[in-house]
């Protein structure tokens, strides 16, 4: 006989949920004995009754202590096999609610667990009373007039019982996975540590990534458009040089082109040197911070204190940012302030924070909602969780601060 599928749904969702019961009852109830020995104990304790209690007191909450880390793992197995509910793997710090969990509310949960499968077991027991009736010798039902009606009563109210039984399961299964994700689960505040931890650990994928792909233009266009450009520069000192008998036109194309390969050469070097410059990665951020400071159209006094005692060096992302912010910061001062004399550029580490100050005396005026450069530095600076203050009144000085976190 072929059922239905919506009884055979119910009758799989019964079986379901009449295991995942019986499978809970001896987890849940397994501490009881101890904690009853335990309460015992601490009465005669109290009492004065017994100097040896605190002796054997010890036994039962080793028992329990132990016992509430394997009992949270049965449970996420239970839950996971017969429910398909993936509890995550609590820490040690919440050891907490793993014992409120296995101690206080377990024990009630096995309590109604035992009250179903009793109630199933009777049920079925009453429903199957006549053939218990017929299994016993013939001279019990000539000895007993009248079972008939008895059993009858009995059978009916074993099939009521039965019929109690799926919707009782079903609410207590749900009952259980409410408790089991509210006290085993992952609370608001972990989720949500989670999700910042996560965020963080992909905003520094990013960084990380975006950093060496810097790094790779910055190779492909050294070892590659730059020294063809550099080639062709030199051909074309060459063809100047040794060209003497060409047409005036001639000799001013190739003069022409001459200049326009070596402006080309210095955008690119520019360009380059804004990417990642090579010097960073070999000699440090003191180096590398020394020759912009050559290099910068106006005198700048620069002074980098690192303590040498430091067991390692800033993440090459942090060293990246600190040169960008200089090189932006100088950069913009030689566009923006040509009036400024000078500019003052004072590193320092302390700890676990690099910290970048930037100053000049050129009139100031200099606002970072009004312009997309200081905020591609602002930008720049939060991507590995820095900060970005500047102070620029109409009048000048102009002072640019900065600091990144560097984890010792």
């Amino acid at each position: 006989m072929t059922l239905p599928p919506r009884t055979r749904r119910a009758l799989v969702r019964l079986r379901r949920d009449i295991l995942f019961l019986a499978a809970g009852a001896p987890l849940h109830l397994v501490v009881a004995p101890p904690l009853f020995w335990a309460a015992y104990l601490t009465g005669r304790t109290v009492a004065g009754t017994s100097s040896e209690a605190p002796v054997f007191l010890a036994a039962p909450l080793a028992l329990l202590a132990l016992a509430g880390y394997g009992l949270t793992e049965a449970q996420r197995w239970r839950f996971r096999a017969l429910c398909g509910v993936d509890l995550p793997r609590l820490r040690l710090t919440q050891a907490k609610r793993q014992f409120g969990y296995n101690w206080l509310i377990g024990p009630l949960l096995g309590a109604l667990e035992l009250l179903l499968l009793a109630l199933l077991s009777i049920g079925v027991a009453a429903a199957l009373i006549l053939v218990w009736i017929w299994l016993v010798p013939d001279e019990w039902r000539i000895a007993h007039h009248g079972y008939t009606t008895q059993a009858t009563y009995v059978t009916v109210a074993g099939l009521a019982a039965l019929t109690a039984v799926p919707p009782l399961a079903a609410g207590l299964v749900r009952l259980e996975n409410l408790v089991g994700r509210a006290v085993l689960g992952v609370s608001r505040s972990d989720e949500l540590a989670r999700r910042v931890e996560d965020l963080t650990e992909s905003r520094a994928g990013a960084v990380d990534a975006a950093d060496a792909e810097r790094r790779r233009i910055e190779r492909d266009l050294h070892d590659g458009a730059q020294q063809r450009l550099v080639s062709l520069a030199l051909n074309l000192g060459l063809a100047k040089a040794t060209l003497t008998d060409l047409p005036p036109e001639a000799r001013q194309a190739i003069d022409a082109a001459h200049r326009e390969a070596k402006d080309a050469i210095e955008e690119l070097n520019n360009l380059v040197r804004g990417l990642h410059p090579a010097v960073l990665d070999e000699l440090g951020l003191d180096a590398a911070l020394s020759g912009l400071a050559a290099r910068a159209p106006l005198p700048v006094r620069l002074r980098v204190d690192l303590p040498p005692d430091l067991p390692q060096r800033a993440s090459p992302a942090v060293e990246a940012v600190a040169y960008f912010v200089v090189s932006e910061a100088l950069t913009n001062l030689a566009k923006h302030a040509p009036e400024a004399t000078r500019a003052d550029v004072t590193v320092t580490r302390l700890g676990g924070i690099l910290r970048v100050v930037i100053a000049d005396d050129g009139t100031g005026g200099a606002d970072p909602s009004r312009g997309t450069g200081l905020k591609g530095l602002a930008q720049r600076v939060r991507s590995v969780d820095g900060t970005f203050r500047m102070s620029s009144p109409v009048g000048g000085p102009t002072m640019m601060s900065v600091e990144l976190p560097c984890p010792m």
